[in-house]
């Protein structure tokens, strides 16, 4: 009988849930797009009735393709947009507001006065974040300040905090698991990562009660069974792991020093630290690798806020064309951007710049140009960013020589071979680019016994293909220097 194990990934444009064979290669997968809510500038939410619907649906469709395949389905996996924020009834399962997803920029007004406060240091120290509206601590306390629901149900010990993870764990299990693991509790801006507790020192200045949040376990671990109802029949769900880690898991980036990037809606970098905390003096971030038997494997992170998304505003608002995958033969169609440069600050900037104020910026335009420009310009914004965090690790000390790629802008080939001459160092793109669902499989497999250590899951990592740097570096530089003016640019508003 052929064996499997299901991973979810809960993302930011879509809910896929894919079939994995024991040697983590995709046999089926189904995708269901949810709703983008954009109620006010700077503002980004979800409907979590409809990402817990559409997760459903494309549950339901692998179980039934398993079935045709005379499989048996070991156990779930689960992976996730990390930071954002659902709040609900714990009676009811009703949420009280709509998800706030974690490109949400609603609270810098709060996370300023924290600043002004001289909190920083202190939740740097202790969370390895800086204070900023990207993490669900301060998309929790704008719910509780203006959702009178929210505050009421809390004072009776009625209300529920999860990232999505933790939501559909709960709505799975039919309200049995109220649970998340270490890498999502990581992203909070309220859980220590040296203690591995939730502080209660930061709870008291959000105004967060403790009861709310959910258990914190391993990546590896038991987080109930699926209810029949669901599912048809029971299934252990075993592994949870935030997207980004959950990509480094699937990268099999388990040595310090190795790093994966992941280019999806966002894209975000993560080296590999080992047991050390090594907190950036560049505004990266510290963050939680993965944690396994109760041993916490750490890294230092870079997050992009529009990478894949970029190229969705170019598809659906600016109608530049139908399909993403077009872009391939557009950029390849031009000898160069002429000068053009975009810097798609449209929620903000992320690392190391963190300014929530910046608004996107097209510079080097004339009369003379045209959509393609522009588009190619999108595209390259993605591997200038890329190029911004790998310096700002180098002047903390960590050299980035070889980069693990996934997601899909990197299916695209002149993408990948720009990223490599803009950065500098050689890119590997795997196999299996569904490496976030397979990191989220393999820990499910982990905690089963299919794998028997880390090692053992590195025999599933194979390469396709690999872009060396090409360009020469007086043309690097001179577009290195045109993409710091566009971010100066930037940087003004």
């Amino acid at each position: 009988m052929k064996k499997f194990i299901i991973s979810i990934d809960a993302g930011t444009t879509s809910n896929r849930s894919i079939l994995f064979d024991l040697k983590g290669k995709p046999v089926f997968s189904s995708q269901k797009e949810f709703t983008q809510y954009f109620p006010k500038s700077g503002w980004v939410e979800h409907d979590p009735e409809e990402i817990w619907r559409s997760t459903v649906k494309t549950l339901k469709d692998v179980i039934a393709k398993a079935k045709k395949l005379r499989g048996k389905i070991l156990s779930i996996g689960i992976t996730n947009q990390r930071e954002t924020t659902v709040l609900w009834d714990k009676k009811t399962g009703k949420t009280v507001y709509k998800a706030i997803v974690w490109q949400d920029r609603r609270q810098e007004a709060f996370c300023k006065k924290l600043r002004q406060q001289n909190k920083e240091n202190m939740i740097f120290n202790k969370t390895g974040l800086l204070i900023d509206s990207y993490f669900s601590g301060t998309k929790i306390k704008w719910i509780l300040d203006n959702v009178p629901k929210a505050k009421k149900l809390m004072n009776k010990k009625q209300l529920l905090f999860g990232t999505i993870d933790s939501f559909l764990i709960w709505k799975l299990t039919k309200g049995k698991v109220h649970a998340t693991d270490a890498t999502n509790a990581s992203r909070t801006m309220i859980f220590n990562i040296s203690s591995n507790k939730w502080d209660d020192a930061i709870l008291n200045i959000l105004k967060i009660k403790k009861h709310i949040l959910p258990i914190v376990k391993d990546c590896a671990d038991d987080y109930g069974v699926t209810h029949s109802s669901i599912t048809g029949k029971s299934i252990p769900i075993n592994g949870v792991v935030g997207d980004q880690q959950s990509a480094t898991i699937g990268q099999c980036c388990f040595e310090p020093g190795s790093l994966k990037s992941t280019y999806g809606t966002g894209a975000f970098v993560l080296l590999n630290t080992g047991n050390k905390k090594i907190y950036s003096t560049n505004r990266l971030l510290t963050t939680i690798a993965y944690r396994i038997k109760g041993k916490t494997t750490y890294a230092m992170e870079g997050s992009i806020f529009i990478a894949g998304a970029g190229v969705q505003w170019l598809r659906d608002r600016m109608k530049f064309f139908k399909k993403a995958a077009a872009t391939e033969k557009i950029v390849r169609s031009l000898k160069s951007n002429n000068g053009i440069y975009l810097v798609p600050a449209f929620t903000g900037l992320g690392a190391p710049y963190w300014n929530a104020n910046s608004r996107g910026v097209l510079s080097g335009i004339t009369r003379d140009t045209n959509p393609k420009e522009i588009i190619r310009a999108t595209i390259e914004s993605v591997a200038y960013q890329t190029y911004d965090l790998f310096e700002a690790m180098k002047h903390d000390g960590l050299r980035p020589r070889i980069v693990k790629v996934d997601g899909g802008m990197v299916m695209n080939n002149w993408f990948s071979q720009f990223l490599s001459d803009v950065v500098n160092v050689q890119v590997l793109r795997p196999e299996v680019q569904e490496t976030t669902a397979a990191g989220a499989a393999f820990m499910a497999g982990l905690k089963i016994g299919v794998y028997k250590s880390l090692k053992d899951i590195s025999k599933n990592w194979h390469l396709n293909k690999r872009f060396s740097p090409k360009m020469k570096k007086i043309n690097r530089s001179k577009l290195i220097k045109g993409w710091s003016k566009a971010i100066e640019r930037a940087l003004i508003n």
